[in-house]
């Protein structure tokens, strides 16, 4: 099969035929149609990512989309011919999606939704989960409470603006005045972050209350740990490094979780719930409430370096794909 291999950090990757996997008996073989590229795979790149544990040479890319080819002895829930997606490598020692095949832990994957593309699926794993993991298996979000989501157009943000929404929450989310556009579709609360200080809107949009659950999606977590309600408050964060004070977040006797998404598959553990998890979002693609940014362009497998390029440059305008014939 065809592949693109990352020989050296920072360098180009390279393209390299190399022998298609053979599926373990709890893996399927997946020909793959789409890739989703993430900034994280930009750093990983780049060699600014040491937390994916990436021992070189190594096949790229977290995130796809394809159709079953062959099955493990112990896999049931997956036939040949079947549509599946998922985050399933690209880090730790396993192989990525910028290929043509993947043998993919089955645990990790789900029944691709029928009303969306290869493209529109390989686009959200990655994302999807990150936000499901703080909103649903961190804070438990529920119908009527206020949640606050820092940076709702951002790639994780604003499919938590639409995880939030599903649930019946009140949602609100901070973003500067230069990407309010990207939000005004939602029907949230809008909360300009280089207008207003976070004392400021926190009065303005609950009278001082706080937020019920708050998802920072970009390092906010000062801001958050001012922002959440007293007592019954949670923060989850995606972005949780760097050294704070939890004096804020212990007065509102509040509480805190971090989200590292990688942990499974770096791990082995917990796979099968990233399984459950895209099976919520496939009900949500076939809802009609749920719809993931992804960039107009296309590129092939030889365009790889020219989709990071432009990933790097700012260029794309929501999830860039690498599409494999």
């Amino acid at each position: 099969m065809k592949a693109i291999v990352l020989q050296q950090f920072g360098k180009p990757l390279e393209v390299k035929e190399m022998e298609k996997p053979q599926p373990k008996a709890h893996e399927v073989l997946v020909k793959i149609k789409a890739s989703g590229l993430n900034p994280l795979d930009l750093k990983i790149k780049e060699g600014k990512a040491s937390h994916a544990e990436v021992t070189l040479p190594m096949i790229l890319g977290i995130d796809m989309a394809g159709i079953v080819e062959e099955i493990g002895k112990d896999v049931k829930n997956f036939k040949v011919g079947d549509e599946v997606f998922g985050m399933v490598g690209g880090v730790g020692n396993n192989p990525g999606t910028l290929a043509e095949y993947i043998a993919a832990d089955a645990d990790l994957l789900a029944l691709k939704p029928k009303n969306i593309t290869f493209k529109e699926a390989a686009a959200t794993p990655l994302i999807f989960i990150t936000a499901w993991e703080g909103l649903v298996s961190k804070m438990n979000i529920k119908k009527d409470e206020t949640v606050l989501i820092h940076a709702g157009n951002g790639g994780v943000g604003h499919v938590a603006l639409q995880i939030a929404l599903a649930k019946g929450a009140k949602v609100f989310t901070t973003v500067k005045s230069e990407n309010i556009e990207a939000v005004q579709q939602y029907p949230v609360e809008i909360i300009p972050s280089d207008e207003l200080s976070v004392e400021k809107y926190v009065q303005n949009f609950t009278n001082g209350a706080g937020f019920d659950a708050i998802l920072d999606t970009v390092g906010l977590l000062d801001d958050s740990f001012k922002a959440v309600k007293q007592y019954s408050g949670h923060v989850a964060s995606i972005l949780g490094w760097g050294t704070h004070s939890i004096a804020p977040l212990s007065f509102r006797n509040a509480t805190y979780s971090g989200v590292f998404t990688l942990y499974p598959l770096l791990s082995g553990e917990n796979r099968k719930h990233y399984g459950e998890i895209l099976k919520e979002a496939a009900n949500l693609f076939e809802e009609g409430k749920l719809k993931i940014a992804v960039d107009d362009k296309s590129y092939s497998l030889e365009q790889t370096n020219e989709a990071f390029a432009d990933i790097e440059n700012r260029i794309s305008k929501g999830k860039t794909i690498i599409e494999i014939k």
